[in-house]
């Protein structure tokens, strides 16, 4: 398998384990600060100790090498976590899901303007297929809304799109060092409004596992869209918008509306085709 079908894999797997932050939200019963602040702590020492693991003896040269577009991508990603939250709060989960599923098409004209690069009119097809999949998930959500809400989540698609191709861009330098410090960085910039003593110790170990489950799709989507271009990847991660009500329907029984099934197959499709004409286009010889 070439380096393309490793990168979509991981990137799949990513969306895949992300999805299952919806579960997570509904069994901790806790302010968004705390939950962060706890998911970005847990995250991080989760990231770290793969890094530790992997590189040995080599874990402090390896945050020492990831350099300043190591800084910029975790600075990205913990802004883009901070933001998303805020936007949670201030807008609606349909708006602030929508408009995240602009990533693809944010992403591509983030790596157009930064380094020139023009995707395939394939891959752009396909994430306009996946947004239109999007709007009819939401399509009967209520049209409102707060302006600063979707500001923020406007903001927090920019920075993870700008993460992904920083990552992109930089494909012989590890990005998992710049992963973990952005679970910590999240956690500092929470800090202030969390009450990280307020757990008991059952909410403190199922906050674990929910920083343990953040740091793993961070670590696979860091491994992967270094192998695959940064809009693809995004594309990918669009899995993770259908896949999210299917993890709330196994876990709590509660069935996704007739049109999160019509969506979400519109998703999947579109990903679907993507990775097909892109296999084929690289056999072709095809950009």
């Amino acid at each position: 398998m070439g380096q393309g079908g490793r990168g979509i894999i991981l990137v799949t797997a990513a969306a895949v384990v992300f999805s299952a932050a919806g579960p997570f939200t509904r069994l901790i019963v806790l302010d968004a600060w705390t939950v962060v602040f706890w998911r970005g702590t847990f995250g991080g020492l989760f990231i770290l100790a793969w890094i530790a693991w992997t590189h040995r003896a080599r874990t402090l040269s390896a945050f020492g090498g990831m350099g300043r577009a190591g800084l910029a991508a975790a600075a990205c990603s913990a802004l883009g976590t901070v933001c998303f939250i805020n936007a949670l709060q201030r807008s609606t989960v349909a708006d602030v899901t929508l408009i995240h599923a602009a990533a693809p098409f944010v992403t591509a004209a983030i790596g157009w303007l930064l380094l020139g690069r023009r995707e395939s009119t394939t891959t752009l097809a396909a994430a306009a297929v996946a947004m239109s999949g999007v709007v009819v998930i939401f399509g009967g959500a209520p049209a409102g809304g707060q302006f600063v809400g979707n500001l923020l989540a406007l903001a927090m698609t920019v920075l993870i799109g700008t993460m992904m191709v920083i990552i992109r861009a930089n494909p012989g330098r590890s990005m998992l060092p710049a992963a973990s410090l952005s679970g910590f960085a999240s956690a500092v910039l929470v800090a202030p409004f969390a009450q990280p003593l307020s757990p008991t110790i059952g909410e403190l170990a199922m906050l674990a596992a929910f920083g343990a489950q953040f740091g793993l799709g961070l670590l696979l989507l860091t491994l992967g869209t270094r192998l695959v271009s940064a809009t693809r990847s995004a594309l990918i991660g669009s899995l993770e918008i259908p896949l999210g009500p299917v993890a709330v329907w196994l876990a709590f029984a509660e069935r996704p509306a007739a049109a999160s099934y019509a969506g979400g197959a519109v998703v999947v499709a579109a990903v679907l085709a993507d990775i097909l004409f892109g296999r084929r286009r690289r056999r072709s010889g095809l950009n």
